[in-house]
């Protein structure tokens, strides 16, 4: 998708927090995503990916800087549009799923928002026909297997029409099916993406450019293929490309 003219989709200016406990998570964190990027956000284990996450809709206030999304700053008075503009699907589907139905589910963030009748019935078709579920509309979310409860977690968010998609760990606990059936949906999908991961190859595939976090900090913005390629970077950050994987296919 060719990024389009206009705000950027997702901008992060200078945003530092520390938590209630005195653990400073996020030092002066810049970035930029233009509508229609797919970016990857890797780092280790407690680099502050989560924590600069969970600052895009709201969830967590910036102790200093500003997050804007399609030019809306994030701030109370903006919540509900921010939470409408960014879907976040996380790490665990049961997290977001909890109505006796897929379509319940489904519903449930756009029927909150005011939609009814036909208009709401229209949405919730389009978001499960999106990611290949139209046909379990009527199951439960229990029911199905994980990598279908995931593609329902991808709906639900989907259901809301957001500008930005933000998926953490999409590819964790999926067979090797499940995996590329997702990634088929995801490269379908006409927005913006922003997803945090360990699955380098998973990056690459999915995501033309990445950016590194490391200790509350940016440290690497730049194609995927040539961060991966960069075997010292990579062992800076403690990130690993899988058993197997040659790292000169990044650079092809």
């Amino acid at each position: 998708m060719t990024a389009s003219p206009g705000p950027a989709s997702l901008a992060v200016t200078g945003l530092a927090y520390a938590y209630p406990d005195g653990h400073q998570a996020l030092f002066g964190v810049d970035l930029t995503v233009e509508r229609g990027e797919r970016v990857a956000l890797l780092g280790p284990n407690g680099a502050g990916k989560t924590t600069l996450v969970l600052h895009l809709n709201g969830i967590l206030t910036a102790g200093a800087g500003e997050v804007r999304v399609g030019g809306l700053p994030v701030g109370k008075d903006t919540m509900a549009e921010i939470r409408r503009r960014v879907g976040v699907v996380f790490q665990d589907p049961d997290d977001q799923l909890f109505m006796p139905t897929v379509r319940e589910d489904v519903a449930f963030g756009p029927a909150n928002a005011g939609l009814r009748g036909a208009e709401l019935e229209a949405r919730v078709t389009r978001a499960l026909e999106r990611v290949g579920m139209a046909d379990y509309a009527e199951r439960p979310p229990h029911h199905l297997s994980f990598g279908q409860r995931r593609r329902v977690a991808v709906a639900t968010v989907l259901a809301m029409d957001p500008e930005i998609l933000v998926l953490d760990e999409p590819s964790a606990n999926l067979d090797p099916a499940a995996r590329r059936e997702l990634a088929d949906i995801l490269r379908s999908l006409d927005l913006t993406l922003l997803m945090v991961t360990h699955d380098l190859p998973y990056a690459l595939e999915l995501c033309p450019r990445s950016v590194i976090l490391s200790d509350g900090v940016l440290a690497a913005d730049g194609p995927t293929a040539e961060l991966l390629a960069d075997e010292e970077l990579l062992h800076r950050h403690r990130l690993e490309l899988p058993f197997g994987f040659d790292p000169s296919a990044a650079r092809r």
